[in-house]
């Protein structure tokens, strides 16, 4: 930062467009505040690099208090591209801080993971898979970047894609997503080992509607398993429904098929 005088709008809201500024409003007379210092400088130390804390004294600085709405104090507040991204009042013990952080803080690797789905729109998906894969080598533990490499996965080995979505639990923001990864990728790996199958006579129908899926042919595939799921829906332990679902959740809600198809499903299940 400048040695200059503090200026708000040069050294955070200028500064938060390149990296994430935490702004402490504070004042000398605030013992929660005094008490909070420390730990925010703690914090700070363990995630360097992450974001830049900033001190503002409310009672130097008590316009730039009125204009972020700081009505009690300490008041600490996130500053990400110009713009308030999180915030709170009070004390926070260091643990809670730092995982308060690690939440609100933008992912270092979310312009990689945007690089790596260009590659994958442009229909380089080999060249995203090692993007993906450096980028969970440093950071294990971001979900998105794991489901974009079991979407990479799915096609050219279905039970590396299974074990990639492995860590994404319940509780993540990714989780339907990899719900429905799991269930496609189990259905690919029927291709290649049909013999999983109880022999029946929806096998080849139901087999050819997960090839329609896995060449991206969504509707005609919807229209096959809709029909399974109409005359032979507890085959495959209800294969066929699940499979749909796994469509929609991949599509997405507004997705033009997904509105189409779901009341079809719908129908059927209650024929």
């Amino acid at each position: 930062m400048s040695d200059s005088p503090f200026d708000f709008d040069r050294d955070v809201i200028e500064t938060s467009f390149t990296i994430p500024v935490l702004v402490d409003f504070w004042a000398p007379w605030c013992a929660p505040c005094r008490a909070l210092t420390p730990v925010l400088e703690a914090v700070a130390g363990r995630l360097a690099g992450r974001f830049e804390l900033v001190k503002v004294n409310t009672e130097e600085h008590p316009e730039i208090a009125r204009r972020y709405g700081v009505r009690g104090i300490p008041n600490v507040k996130l500053f990400v591209d110009g713009t308030v991204a999180d915030e709170f009042t009070g004390t926070l013990p260091e643990s809670a801080l730092e995982d308060w952080l690690q939440r609100a803080l933008p992912n270092p690797y979310q312009a990689r993971l945007e690089q790596a789905e260009a590659l994958i729109s442009a229909g380089r998906a080999a060249e995203a898979e090692p993007v993906l894969r450096q980028i969970l080598a440093a950071e294990p533990a971001y979900d998105p970047a794991a489901v974009l490499l079991a979407r990479v996965l799915l096609d050219t080995d279905p039970d590396q894609a299974l074990e990639t979505l492995k860590p994404i639990g319940p509780d993540s923001d990714q989780s339907e997503a990899a719900e429905a990864l799991r269930t496609l990728a189990r259905l690919f790996g029927l291709l290649e080992h049909p013999e999983r199958l109880a022999e029946a006579p929806a096998k080849s129908a139901y087999l050819d509607a997960i090839r329609k899926i896995r060449e991206e042919r969504y509707e005609p595939a919807l229209a096959q398993l809709i029909e399974l799921v109409r005359k032979a829906r507890d085959y495959d332990e209800g294969g066929a429904r699940k499979a749909c679902v796994a469509i929609f959740r991949l599509l997405g809600n507004g997705h033009e098929l997904t509105r189409r198809y779901r009341g079809q499903l719908s129908n059927a299940l209650y024929v």
